[in-house]
């Protein structure tokens, strides 16, 4: 990976200029998308349009559901999973493919638990920090709450997304290829805010962070990395407590870090001097390499990007325009360039990002695009403000061999058939 430094005034600048030009080759699909609509509106004139039922009578009394629910006509959106020994032990994903915007809708963001999710009582629950701290110290959730809080919005990734396709394409759509992502915004005091309470001793160079779910989660952490990325304890997501599923009451967020290590239900912080060597970040979460030796502490979710539409398991039902669209994140900082191609990685074309772009957040990418109906391989590259440029599958394993099973982050194409089906290539 390598950084700008001195060059970031004119990389900025020349982001700016082909943010201009795509805005304006948006503009431009837009106006043939608008033609294609006006000329479909224009065959309807002097057609009638009828009333439908709902419109004939009064809906749902305004309390129908004191917690808002979807339409039922979008029942289909929901989080899946994949057969699993143990129903405690497993993940669900998130359906990328249908959703709108960087922000996932907490009743849709992915989960991965290891011992089932613990229902506990926020009255009960504390957590302690101790270990080379001045003043060890218990906070109730109520205690925490009372401290300044902060609200950020970052992605989530889990370290094992995308770890069916090491060796060749294994699943049929891009939930269960990327959907161990989601994005929201937290909302938490600062780990700073609370070790300014407890003291920190000069020695003290590790963070060990435990859950209370029965698995005992627990995950070494850096503490100048921890504190240099706003690491937080979070009691919020998008506006309401944590779900039970995500870490209710209490869960710890490292923007850009792999998703094991965002301690959920988090109960303990113990400082330390070095890292506590746990099951987790020795047995598991490490990279095995060709020679057989593993990587371990590999804690940041590097550059990558996918198409969410079209993706596979779509139809594209005629030729004609599209709005190719899907998601881009670094956990090293903001993405500044998505490149798309639409003849598998020979040529490619700048997409738009749509604002907001954020730092350790999802990023949503757009490019217009007139299919023809012929056969096409869809493709994107995110490059991040580091100038990390996300890699082709092949290079990344020609690096890391095809027997690891996290930190895949290789470039996902997608093929349309002259039939208009999607499929992962």
């Amino acid at each position: 990976m390598k950084r700008k430094g001195d060059e970031a005034d004119s990389v900025r600048f020349s982001e700016s200029a082909r943010g201009q030009v795509a805005r304006r080759r948006l503009l431009a699909g837009s106006a043939i998308a608008a033609g294609a609509v006006a000329a479909g509106a224009s065959r309807a004139l002097g057609a009638t349009l009828t009333t439908p039922s709902w419109t004939k009578e009064p809906g749902a009394p305004v309390l129908a559901h004191p917690y808002g629910v979807p339409s039922r006509y979008e029942s289909g959106i929901v989080r899946r999973t994949l057969p699993a020994p143990i129903p405690q032990v497993g993940s669900a994903w998130t359906p990328l493919a249908d959703l709108h915007g960087m922000i996932t809708p907490n009743g849709l963001f992915f989960v991965r638990d290891h011992a089932g999710t613990p229902e506990i009582d926020p009255d009960q629950h504390r957590l302690l920090v101790h270990g080379l701290v001045d003043r060890p110290m218990v906070f109730t959730v109520d205690e925490l709450m009372r401290f300044p809080a902060v609200s950020a919005i970052h992605f989530l990734e889990c370290a094992g997304n995308t770890f069916q396709d090491w060796a060749k394409p294994a699943v049929k759509t891009v939930q269960f290829s990327h959907g161990l992502l989601s994005c929201c915004e937290w909302t938490g005091v600062l780990l700073e805010t609370i070790l300014g309470e407890t003291g920190v001793r000069p020695e003290a160079t590790w963070i060990l962070a435990e859950g209370a779910d029965a698995a005992a989660m627990d995950r070494s952490v850096p503490l100048a990395d921890a504190l240099r990325i706003g690491a937080m304890v979070a009691f919020a997501q998008n506006g309401e407590p944590i779900r039970p599923e995500q870490g209710f009451p209490l869960r710890l967020v490292l923007p850009g870090f792999e998703g094991n290590m965002n301690i959920k239900w988090l109960r303990r912080i113990k400082l330390m001097t070095e890292p506590g060597m746990t099951k987790e970040e020795t047995a598991y979460y490490t990279d095995l390499m060709p020679d057989g030796k593993a990587r371990g502490f590999t804690f940041v979710m590097e550059a990558k990007s996918v198409i969410t539409r079209p993706s596979g398991g779509q139809r594209l039902p005629s030729p004609g325009f599209y709005d190719i669209t899907g998601l881009a994140w670094s956990g090293r900082g903001r993405i500044m360039r998505v490149d798309v191609s639409v003849d598998g990685g020979e040529t490619w074309q700048t997409a738009t990002l749509q604002d907001p772009v954020l730092s350790r957040c999802l990023t949503r990418f757009r490019l217009p695009w007139r299919w023809g109906g012929g056969s096409a391989v869809l493709q994107s590259r995110a490059i991040d403000e580091t100038g990390y440029v996300q890699p082709t599958l092949k290079e990344l394993v020609a690096v890391r061999g095809v027997n690891s099973f996290y930190h895949n982050n290789g470039i996902q194409p997608w093929s349309v058939a002259s039939s208009g089906e999607v499929s992962n290539v």
